[in-house]
């Protein structure tokens, strides 16, 4: 069975350097396997019995919100990056771009050239930027260029911003304080409420073959989906199933799965590991024992990562 994880990541020490840029205490004791695109990265995918890995940078807000001029020029450094590691194993690796959003007509041009000339095979957006949503007007050509494109926007959480921080995760240890407000708990609840503001606030009645994927099995979606669509009414639920796939990425238990398949369909559900948050061999592991049947581990392994991404 071939295994595509679409959500691994990556972050050269290069870049790292040339923008100055601290991953924090969770990045920064990651930054040895962060930076090795190499034999060691394959030798761990060989062990884990990972076919391919969709790359992308770890952390991508912290370029994603520099000025414009530095977003632009560190977003297209990476991008060249992920490039070369691609081009070098091209079997084996494949990657979401990453985009310069304080600038979005820059951004839109730079995903436009991370796909066409690069041939990455969508692009990686992380949380808002500086407060503003994918739903805000201002996003528009990103989004259009998504769906120009035929290539899909991957949604991934980034820290909340200073003030949440301190309303929702002040008065613990400075630890369990970062821990709660992202991988723990924050970034999940965040993400999947940034999906339901771009349903609310008409993105995908602007553009309607704008593909998303959302990942750490759905964001929370699964389990609250239909509570959302009764609180709020419309057409909510359906147009989170029409427009959003999701991955399995840290997710490696059978209840959360369950429930993914059960409200979103196998169809909509791709194998991903969180590499190098999540260890690769005990989510292959659980991918190869999960309660589905053999066909439906074949569209999670990769058949539907293959479809969505041409990969």
């Amino acid at each position: 069975m071939r295994v595509i994880a679409i959500e691994e990541h990556m972050f050269p020490r290069e870049l790292l350097s040339a923008a100055g840029i601290d991953l924090g205490p969770r990045g920064g004791r990651r930054v040895d396997e962060l930076d090795d695109c190499g034999a060691g990265r394959l030798a761990m995918m060989d062990e884990a019995g990972v076919d391919m890995q969709v790359l992308s940078l770890a952390l991508g807000h912290t370029i994603q919100q520099l000025e414009p001029e530095q977003s632009v020029t560190f977003a297209r450094m990476a991008n060249d990056r992920l490039a070369e590691i691609v081009a070098a194993h091209p079997q084996r690796f494949a990657a979401f771009a990453t985009l310069p959003m304080t600038a979005p007509e820059q951004a839109a041009d730079e995903f436009e050239r991370a796909v066409g000339q690069l041939g990455h095979v969508g692009a990686m957006v992380h949380g808002p930027t500086h407060g503003v949503f994918l739903d805000d007007p201002s996003v528009g050509p990103v989004l259009a260029t998504a769906e120009r494109l035929s290539v899909p926007l991957y949604l991934h959480p980034a820290p909340p911003p200073k003030a949440v921080a301190e309303a929702y995760f002040s008065g613990l240890a400075p630890g369990l304080s970062i821990a709660l407000a992202t991988a723990g708990w924050g970034w999940h609840a965040e993400c999947g409420m940034h999906v339901l503001r771009m349903v609310l606030g008409g993105v995908f009645e602007r553009f309607p073959g704008l593909q998303l994927i959302a990942g750490h099995m759905g964001e929370n979606l699964p389990f609250s989906l239909a509570r959302a669509d009764a609180m709020i009414g419309g057409d909510v639920a359906e147009t989170v199933l029409r427009h959003v796939s999701i991955s399995t990425c840290g997710y490696h238990t059978d209840a959360p799965l369950r429930c993914a398949l059960d409200v979103f369909g196998v169809d909509r559900v791709m194998f991903s590991i969180d590499h190098p948050f999540s260890a690769s061999a005990p989510a292959t592991a659980f991918l190869r024992s999960a309660p589905v049947s053999d066909a439906d581990r074949e569209k999670i392994a990769h058949g539907n990562a293959e479809r969505l991404l041409g990969r």
